[in-house]
């Protein structure tokens, strides 16, 4: 696709709100050519039609580096963004055999839910039980079947591994070392009836304080209409706390996108096609959203914050 069809098609689906709102959403689903496009409409409907907004919370840092989309063979994962590099390092069990990085919607929606919780209550001690498993049903991740498993496995990879941020270009530490959490995440019951998570985890003392300090606003109404596409829900967060904050216009180069967007993507060309679609949806889960499409990337314009409720 050249940059002048891209224009265009990004041009048309950045107009959906418009759109649905003047002249409903069976008009912008009969305009809707392909699943992706009518993917955007039903994101985009569904957000117009949140009657109340909930806001959820993650830390700065995610906003700007990102845990991996898919299974990794490798220990270690690295990602920068501006100004901040991320090293995640996979936890092991007790026999001493990794268990492998977190990764994909689901190790993401767990720690948005996580995050959360302690900025609202203002406490690293989250209480989850049956609030966790409603939750990340809300957020379309039933608890079931083969998605038990899928819980299960990234709960416990995330509770073993250990994550360290880096600030600027140097060896300054944001975060040395730590973990999300104290002791372990766990469902009780199996995967033909999964039961409650457990009462309570502790979130790790030194990224609570992290999250605390830099929060950055979301909408659990965006995360919902997003779903299950991590690349969405990274774009999503980027967008919420890179365009509210602007004083002017800001370009940013496919490089740097690919750098911090870009894992798995051999090619840049291709890695291209698949973050225009990523953000056409972000953007329609944030109608307050300003983006254009630029020669060398995209810009950034200044915007509403993705969510009014501080």
């Amino acid at each position: 696709m050249t940059l002048s069809a891209m224009d265009r098609h990004f041009g048309v689906m950045a107009e959906i709100h418009r759109l649905i709102r003047t002249q409903g959403v069976e008009e912008a689903r009969r305009q809707a050519v392909n699943a992706h496009e009518r993917a955007v409409v039903e994101a985009a409907y569904r957000v117009l039609s949140e009657e109340t907004e909930s806001i959820g919370f993650t830390y700065s840092g995610f906003a700007l580096t990102s845990l991996p989309h898919k299974e990794q063979e490798e220990a270690v994962w690295r990602r920068e963004g501006h100004n901040l590099t991320l090293i995640l390092q996979s936890g092991a069990d007790r026999k001493g055999q990794l268990v492998g990085l977190p990764y994909g919607s689901y190790a993401r929606f767990i720690l948005l839910f996580l995050q959360s919780e302690a900025v609202k209550t203002g406490s690293r001690e989250i209480e989850l039980g049956r609030s966790m498993q409603v939750w990340l049903g809300r957020m379309g991740l039933s608890i079931g079947g083969n998605s038990y498993r899928l819980v299960k496995e990234q709960a416990k990879r995330i509770s073993v591994c250990r994550l360290t941020f880096f600030a600027g270009t140097g060896d300054a530490e944001l975060l040395r070392n730590g973990g999300f959490v104290e002791g372990a995440i766990t469902l009780h019951g199996n995967g033909e009836q999964p039961q409650l998570w457990q009462d309570r985890v502790m979130l790790d003392e030194a990224f609570y304080r992290a999250l605390r300090e830099h929060p950055v606003p979301v909408s659990e109404g965006a995360l919902q209409a997003i779903g299950p596409r991590s690349m969405t829900l990274d774009v999503y967060i980027w967008l919420a706390y890179r365009l509210h904050a602007l004083k002017r216009d800001q370009e940013v180069s496919w490089s740097a996108l690919y750098g911090q967007f870009g894992a798995g993507f051999k090619r840049l060309r291709a890695f291209r096609a698949q973050f225009l679609d990523s953000l056409q949806l972000a953007l329609a889960a944030y109608p307050e959203a300003r983006v254009s499409l630029a020669e060398n990337g995209i810009t950034l314009h200044p915007s509403l914050p993705a969510i009014a409720k501080r």
